[in-house]
């Protein structure tokens, strides 16, 4: 018997001459949990598309189970026991628990009358696995994104999986849901279950997995035990470049602040906030999920206007009550969702640049093509956004890359405040790195920086104050020179 559940050898895959996977190889163990890691672009996904059958490899041999898999089809890859998590879990938001859970069940059977008896004890049986308590009859659109994950794992193991593959499985989880799922990781490894554990966040790699692969443009950069990891190699491994972390330090600030925040509240999600922020400062805002954190950063931009309290613009008293008063009072805001919130992914990479000054681009009506031109060459050169043409679509680039387009869309319209909420979720570290230093850079020019997020290592590294908070009110500030993430957490909690 082999001492491999898989083992995928010297794949290669070509997209229209373009080399996406050059000779990569990937081995998992019976019962292991391994983590797949490396930078967008870096070619995890096509790998995963070809272990699940969903693309064929140009070359390469596919062993799973002790078999060798020759051509893979999404069914044959389902029936020999390999399941895929993708980061949309793959479910229907309008059918119920119960529903998701057995609909490929009665496929299967190729029943032509539901027996919703049936149905019923299919989902319990499911649930039960991983001691899942959930609503069978609750529609699926209504759950938290960590209960949709949960359905997706339970339906994964509906199918005598051996090996589940999890794309990405932590990026819109809080940490309180990541522990969550880690546990039910754990669980799955007690039933000798694999796990494929895809991700480019250090530490998660380091607290779940036991074995790691890391792939970088499309080639295999190292493999080997997590134990013979630290941060700096693993970086490394990823990314080609070393980089040195230095916490932020304003370098010179403003006299006066250019936003005063007076005991604003909005009832039902926050009250009795108090704060500013100078220019050249970067102050961070974190807290738990509930902790009213969004919403804060949402009535600042006039999406969510508050109902008490005073907000003050280079000293002038402002009433932010819609986006477009914020934007005319100089504050720019990047949204937690880039997708579904920050770009119009169908439109190009240029339109998305411009779109914030449009008005400031035409005259009677007519654009002024060639100074559009000159703003769309001037921001994918100043934020180094990597496209070969600026007419190509949003969608085409990474996360790291989409994130930079939202950054160029405010900064295009001279903010003199920039509210960020969790600007680096779901971008690699490389990309992290670099929106990180964009913005140091920023506060540096003069600019009043806000980041809201509870990435603590980003707060503590990018920020020279924190504000907590919990149950909607402020529950601690500090000099991140004086805190901690333990300080932090304590607070938050």
């Amino acid at each position: 018997m082999s001492e491999y559940l898989l083992r995928a050898i010297d794949i290669r895959k070509y997209f229209v001459g373009v080399k996406a996977l050059d000779g990569v190889s990937l081995e998992i163990k019976p019962g292991e949990i391994h983590c797949l890691a490396g930078e967008n672009g870096c070619g995890k996904s096509t790998l995963i598309k070809i272990i699940s059958g969903v693309y064929q490899r140009d070359s390469g041999t596919i062993e799973f189970d002790g078999k060798t898999l020759n051509k893979i089809t999404p069914i044959s890859a389902i029936m020999s026991g390999i399941q895929v998590i993708y980061q949309d879990f793959a479910i229907f938001p309008n059918l119920t628990v119960m529903e998701n859970l057995a609909i490929n069940s009665q496929l299967v059977q190729k029943k032509k009358i539901v027996s919703w008896k049936n149905m019923r004890e299919i989902a319990k049986e499911a649930v039960a696995r991983i001691d899942f308590q959930v609503d069978l009859d609750a529609q699926l659109g209504n759950l938290s994104v960590a209960e949709k994950q949960m359905v997706a794992i339970c339906r994964a193991l509906m199918f005598n999986a051996k090996l589940i593959i999890m794309d990405e499985p932590t990026t819109a989880l809080t940490k309180k849901e990541v522990k969550a799922l880690f546990k039910v990781i754990m669980q799955l490894k007690a039933q000798g279950i694999s796990i494929l554990f895809v991700s480019h966040k250090l530490d998660e790699v380091f607290e779940i997995a036991e074995r790691f692969t890391v792939f970088r443009s499309g080639k295999l950069i190292a493999n080997g035990d997590t134990e013979e990891l630290d941060d700096k190699k693993f970086t490394y491994y990823m990314t080609g470049r070393e980089f040195e972390v230095v916490p932020f330090t304003p370098k010179k600030m403003t006299e006066e602040p250019l936003l005063e925040v007076e005991n604003l509240g909005l009832e039902g999600f926050y009250s009795d906030i108090s704060f500013s922020v100078k220019g050249g400062e970067i102050l961070g805002v974190t807290g738990l999920l509930d902790s009213g954190r969004t919403e804060l950063a949402l009535s600042l931009f006039g999406m969510l206007p508050a109902d008490k309290g005073k907000i003050r613009i280079h000293g002038n008293e402002v009433e932010l009550k819609d986006p477009q008063t914020a934007i005319a009072n100089k504050i720019g805001f990047v949204p937690e969702d880039r997708l579904s919130e920050g770009l119009f992914l169908d439109q190009s990479i240029g339109d998305n640049i411009a779109i914030s000054e449009i008005d400031n681009l035409t005259n009677k009506g007519l654009l002024d093509k060639k100074q559009y031109q000159e703003e769309i060459d001037r921001w994918v050169k100043e934020l180094t956004i990597a496209t070969p043409n600026p007419d190509n679509a949003a969608s085409t680039l990474s996360g790291g890359n989409q994130q930079r387009i939202v950054l160029a869309k405010w900064l295009a319209c001279k903010p003199d405040v920039l509210i960020l909420n969790g600007p680096t979720v779901g971008v690699d570290i490389g990309s992290k790195h670099d929106i990180h230093v964009i913005l140091q850079a920023l506060a540096d020019k003069g600019m009043a920086v806000i980041i809201v997020s509870d990435d603590l290592p980003e707060i503590l590294e990018n920020c020279s104050r924190v504000m907590v908070l919990r149950d909607g009110r402020m529950s601690g500030e500090f000099l991140t020179s004086d805190a901690s993430e333990k300080l932090i957490l304590d607070k938050m909690m």
